[in-house]
């Protein structure tokens, strides 16, 4: 038998199976946004596979990366508001 290589890809979907799983487990109101997390380094992981080393850095990486665009963008939405 040969040894067989998970991909990047692949451990990353592996990856975000889980925290979906597990936020299941958590608090009602910690569960929409362990599922967001998971949804999105599922969604954008496959982004970053050549540049990652590993399926947790690439999962970590699209997720924290999506999480800040998001804040950016509600921050931006705020001054928006604010100014208009």
């Amino acid at each position: 038998m040969g040894r067989t290589f998970v991909s990047v890809r692949q451990e990353i979907n592996a990856i975000s199976d889980r925290w979906a799983q597990v936020s299941r487990t958590r608090k009602k109101a910690d569960q929409a946004a362990g599922r967001y997390t998971a949804e999105i380094a599922k969604k954008y992981g496959s982004e970053c596979f050549m540049g990652c080393n590993g399926g947790l850095e690439g999962a970590l990486f699209s997720a924290l990366v999506e999480i800040r665009k998001q804040k950016e963008k509600e921050d931006d939405d705020m001054t928006d508001i604010t100014d208009g």
